[in-house]
């Protein structure tokens, strides 16, 4: 869910020294326990996908197989909302820029446009000749681009529901897709082996970022919008140049694929997660491994930097959540969730907090500020 962007620089002069010296965090059985959730969101009737918070940190909103997604007071607990209408399982859910509206994407080839305050439908965008994966707003929250199984990525007005433009190009179905910083591009990532750079207002090709071996399974853009990072099943995760398509560093250590990938919001560092069971910190200039997050016992599906850049969280399908400082890879909190696979975690726009989604069907929200959040 998702997510602001972020980028800088690290001297050339470096590259062997932090390469030779770079950091493993060994968790194990040294793992301190962490704090309870402070809330325990519960209604979805099945698994869910993700979970995310509001811009301004007052909601939380859930997307569930159940085929429905919910909001929730981040405070309380309480419901907001009930987004009913998708008629299949609900993949993902993201709130727009400013809060007001939310967009989901289903499996039922359909994406949904809904207020954030009356759960009321406002748009429904239907064109897809497959099952949808994802979806993404804006930055000034005038469009959503679609990320679909049937090859495609296809831009929407968010207010009329008209398609923009049609990103065409991949030869199998499409992951993920997301803006650039400034809304001029757009990157996918696809089960083609490559990722694709587009402009975003004619669907116009402008890079295609070919080297995995394997899937591409995620891809991002740093915060000034000039490189692209690309998560690969061929254990890769690897850095482009937006522009030009050029590789600039592979990011090389996993011992199984790469999962997810997230810039800093500095845009210095990269976090990648694995089905090795490891996350791992990264030079974003030089590739150069800073850090390894070792600890979770299953493959780790999802990291995110906090809005500081100064501690990391990692979703696992070992059941627990870990928080990790960003700079020595020191583990400070597993947060348990109850015998139930963690899918992702997301912090809060203060960093103060995290939320979770399992697949118990439950999202938990957890006060991580006495362990280093929003320092």
């Amino acid at each position: 869910m998702h997510k602001c962007p972020h980028t800088h620089i690290l001297a050339l002069t470096t590259v062997l020294l932090t390469a030779s010296l770079a950091v493993h965090a060994w968790a194990g059985a040294m793992a301190p326990d962490g704090p309870p959730p402070t809330l325990v969101l519960k209604g979805h009737a099945a698994d869910l996908a993700g979970a995310a918070f509001s811009p301004e940190g007052s909601k939380v909103v859930t997307a569930s197989s159940d085929g429905t997604s919910r909001v929730w007071d981040a405070a309380t607990g309480a419901i907001i909302a009930v987004l009913k209408g998708h008629e299949e399982a609900v993949r993902s859910a993201a709130f727009s820029p400013d809060g007001k509206r939310i967009v989901t994407a289903s499996r039922d080839g359909s994406a949904r446009i809904w207020d954030a305050a009356s759960g009321a439908e406002l748009v429904m965008l239907a064109g897809h000749a497959g099952m949808l994966e994802y979806a993404a707003w804006s930055p000034d929250g005038s469009r959503v681009v679609t990320a679909s199984r049937d090859k495609r990525a296809t831009v929407w007005d968010a207010a009329t529901g008209k398609v923009v433009a049609e990103l065409m190009g991949h030869k199998s179905p499409v992951m993920r897709a997301a803006f650039s910083p400034d809304g001029s591009r757009i990157v996918t990532a696809s089960t083609d082996k490559t990722a694709r750079v587009w402009d975003a207002l004619t669907g116009a090709a402008i890079a295609t970022l070919e080297g995995h071996q394997r899937m591409v399974l995620g891809a991002a853009f740093s915060p000034d919008g000039q490189k692209v990072v690309t998560a690969g099943s061929d254990e890769i995760a690897a850095v482009w140049d937006a522009k030009s398509g050029a590789r600039l560093a592979s990011l090389a250590g996993h011992e199984r694929g790469v999962l997810h990938v997230a810039f800093s919001p500095d845009g210095t560092k990269i976090v990648t997660t694995s089905s090795d069971r490891t996350a791992r910190v990264w030079d974003a200039r030089t590739g150069a491994l800073l850090l390894t997050l070792s600890g979770h016992g299953r493959p780790v599906m999802g990291g995110e930097f906090s809005p500081d850049g100064k501690l990391v969280v990692t979703a696992s399908h070992d059941k627990k959540a870990r928080l990790w400082d960003a700079a020595t890879g020191s583990l400070l909190a597993a947060l348990s969730t109850d015998g139930s696979e963690v899918q992702t975690a997301a912090f809060s726009p203060d960093g103060k907090r995290i939320v979770t989604a399992s697949f118990d069907g439950v999202a938990r929200v957890w006060d991580i500020s006495a362990l280093g959040g929003a320092r």
